[in-house]
């Protein structure tokens, strides 16, 4: 593990100062009853800060502790404030590393988000009779497959779980399978958003505006290189379009620079400029957390993680804004959300850049935002609602 841990601290995935918590070693006593949410990364993260929010103000509520696994996250989270909150990294799934973690923390409940599944906290957490709530439960059909092939230790961890919250159907149907006894269906809680205010330098707002705007959100290797296509081959710079990419991961910054240097595009760094050069093509968001400020300009999305076998990525966060939404072929993360988009008109599948650079300019120069995003709006709030009373029963 030392050895993994440099690596991905060469690679700026990990924060050198702060690998012992992931050992389980901290330098201060921790004498308060905990609250503990375990979200893995960005998205996780963002679905439950609603949540999180409200349960800051709750005053049977001493002390809230959030672990997340990557550096991305904790970015994230440094744009909360919170009074409650304490931020930590999750300790390796070692049993006697997980057992020091549950002694010191002393949670009374302990929360894991989407398809966390660890099976020596599960077992330490259980031993010591602290409830385990699978919170907006997700199972894939492909790590449904990998748990069965070990069908005595899969119903093991899983009858552990005293509730699970899927958030699709599918996910009932698994849970069932792999031997978790109480499960409740309340729906997928990234339907739920907060409406905001966007901070953004004004200058910056103000060439945004003069520019008709698409975005491309959360895409991965070689989807980049299609946006740019799309761009090039509909010369939508003439047309006074700015296309908008938000990589899933920002340390890939220096190579889409590259890509699209090599395609002649004209691209800017967010991180690096506040304000948009008019013969601009492409404007790179190397920063997390800045989604929904750029979405909010346009009315078209197209989602990543599509084009590639990935499964997709959350189309919601720009569809509650107002977004059209195109997507490639493998969207199997968020079928039922796309089944829902699909059904209100709001998402669209693009087989080829003909089809896709088509859609694209035909939704743009008509610079309508959707009014069906009201739909979405109204179905999160009431998942929201049901989710914070269920764990309230928890407090």
């Amino acid at each position: 593990y030392p050895l993994i841990f440099f690596i991905r601290f060469l690679n700026s995935k990990e924060e050198f100062n702060r690998f012992f918590e992931k050992l389980s070693i901290y330098k201060k006593k921790n004498s308060n009853k905990t609250l503990w949410i375990h979200a893995v990364s960005i998205g996780e993260v963002l679905s439950i800060m609603p949540i999180v929010k409200e349960l800051d103000k709750n005053n049977k509520i001493n002390q809230i502790l959030i672990t997340t696994t990557t550096k991305s996250s904790t970015l994230i989270l440094s744009k909360f404030k919170f009074k409650k909150v304490i931020h930590k990294y999750l300790p390796l799934d070692i049993n006697f590393i997980t057992k020091k973690f549950i002694n010191y923390w002393k949670p009374n409940v302990a929360i894991f988000v989407d398809s966390e599944i660890w099976p020596n906290f599960y077992s330490n957490l259980e031993k010591k009779k602290i409830p385990i709530i699978l919170f907006n439960a997700r199972i894939t059909s492909k790590s449904f497959s990998r748990w069965k092939k070990f069908t005595s230790f899969s119903n093991f961890i899983f009858s552990k779980i005293t509730l699970a919250f899927p958030q699709n159907k599918e996910t009932i149907k698994y849970l069932k399978n792999l031997g978790t006894n109480k499960i409740k269906f309340l729906g997928n809680l990234k339907f739920y958003n907060e409406e905001k205010n966007f901070d953004l330098n004004k200058k910056l707002f103000s060439d945004l505006k003069k520019r008709k705007i698409w975005c491309a959100v959360s895409t991965h290797p070689t989807e980049e290189i299609k946006v740019g296509s799309i761009h090039k081959s509909f010369n939508l710079k003439n047309k006074n379009i700015l296309t908008i990419v938000i990589p899933r991961h920002i340390e890939r910054s220096e190579s889409i620079l590259n890509d699209f240097k090599n395609m002649g595009l004209r691209t800017q760094r967010h991180s690096l400029t506040k304000k948009i050069d008019k013969n601009t093509d492409i404007y790179l968001v190397d920063t997390y957390g800045d989604t929904e400020k750029f979405c909010y300009f346009s009315n078209i999305v197209f989602i990543g993680g599509s084009f590639i076998n990935h499964g997709g990525q959350n189309p919601l966060e720009a569809v509650r804004l107002g977004n059209k939404v195109l997507h490639g072929p493998s969207i199997e993360n968020f079928k039922e959300v796309y089944e829902v988009l699909k059904k209100n008109k709001i998402s669209k599948k693009v087989n080829s850049n003909n089809e896709f650079g088509t859609l694209l300019l035909k939704t743009i120069n008509s610079k309508k935002k959707l009014k069906t995003n009201k739909v979405i709006n109204s179905i999160g709030k009431k998942i929201f609602k049901n989710y914070l009373e269920e764990i309230k029963k928890f407090i």
